[in-house]
């Protein structure tokens, strides 16, 4: 058995107490206090996340918009300098490689995260496709990644460096960020993975555990809260985010999982998965990825069947019992004739079937 791998803030947390498991691979810690704790600083306050294990790619040179053009789901070509994309990468079935963000760090220069588990495998299907003049490097052991994150995010990290955070908008980052006291710079973009307002920084591995402490310094008076794995998938499971592996895998398409807005169908440019993608558009899905909240009492698990009437329709992609709302809830991807808003389900949930409802998504929308 390989010996897992753990990121440069290991010692930082380890330090607060933190209870690690094995995530992927990874030593990573899965709560600090209570998951419903730091759950709710983060929707009230601010919570700090260690996501140094997703993947970095860079993808350059001449032709480098060219070859994402055909990678990638979205339009490459709208963006410009200083701003994010959310994508996807699709094998030729219309399935899903995997779901990431692209930053356009200049011209003919993008930097490429991607979800921790699947690293090694988007880095050889990019490297399998790559086209003259494009250098693809994975350097994910380069960087470590913190996400600051919560309704009073901007006002901690602003605390720690002179540039003005208030003028990143929403996909948009600056990429040299200095902080006090750490002498390189960082990426810091506003994005996030819980629905809040917030960011992701990315900067050297070694001086992460610095910029870890300079953060959890200037949050003490504003209820700042290590946050781990748990809190992080309550969090974007009631904001509706994906999480690959569950809402989006191999046999399960964008479309399907309700994320069209990032499939551009009517660019120019042919892309893995296309055809597929754009039938699956205009001609809609046999199967639909929506909301349900359980009127019977029981929590709907990933991979429970979901059944209308005595036929099997579908099954959980995730579910818990929500934080923010106290309700049993769950995402399911069901038969789209049964998708309707108010439809009555039932969910297996070990030896019983219990009734739910299809309700609207996402579970949770902040205030404006």
């Amino acid at each position: 058995m390989s010996e897992l791998k753990r990121t440069p803030l290991y010692p930082e947390y380890k330090k607060l107490g933190a209870k690690t498991i094995d995530f992927g691979g990874w030593d990573m810690p899965v709560q600090f206090s209570s998951i419903k704790q730091e759950h709710y600083a983060t929707r009230k306050a601010a919570g700090l996340f260690d996501v140094s294990h997703m993947g970095e790619i860079l993808v350059e040179g001449e032709t480098s918009e060219t070859y994402l053009q055909n990678m990638l789901t979205n339009d490459v070509s709208k963006l410009i300098p200083k701003k994010a994309q959310y994508t996807m990468m699709c094998y030729p079935n219309g399935g899903t490689v995997d779901d990431l963000i692209v930053y356009k760090l200049e011209k003919n220069k993008y930097l490429l995260v991607v979800n921790a588990s699947n690293t090694e495998k988007d880095y050889q299907w990019l490297k399998t496709h790559q086209t003259e003049g494009v250098l693809i490097t994975n350097c994910s052991e380069y960087f470590v990644q913190l996400a600051l994150q919560g309704p009073k995010a901007n006002q901690v990290l602003q605390k720690i460096t002179k540039t003005d955070l208030s003028e990143i908008k929403f996909f948009g980052f600056e990429n040299k960020v200095r902080f006090d006291g750490i002498d390189v710079d960082a990426i810091v973009s506003r994005t996030g993975y819980t629905g809040e307002d917030g960011f992701e920084i990315y900067l050297q591995a070694e001086a992460g555990p610095l910029l870890w402490r300079r953060i959890m310094d200037a949050g003490e008076s504003e209820g700042i809260q290590p946050v781990g794995l748990g809190a992080r998938d309550t969090l974007r499971f009631e904001a509706k985010l994906a999480l690959y592996g569950q809402e989006l895998t191999e046999n399960i398409s964008p479309i399907e999982a309700g994320l069209g807005f990032a499939v551009k169908t009517d660019k120019d440019s042919d892309f893995i998965g296309k055809e597929v993608l754009k039938k699956q558009k205009e001609n809609g899905t046999k199967r639909k990825l929506v909301g349900i909240e359980m009127i019977e009492k029981g929590i709907p698990r990933h991979g429970y069947q979901v059944f209308f009437d005595e036929e099997e329709i579908g099954f959980i992609t995730t579910g818990t019992q929500s934080p923010t709302l106290n309700k049993n809830i769950g995402l399911a991807l069901i038969r789209t004739e049964n998708a309707q808003l108010g439809s009555e389900l039932y969910v297996q949930v070990r030896k019983n079937r219990l009734k739910a409802v299809v309700v609207p998504t996402p579970f949770y929308k902040r205030p404006n």
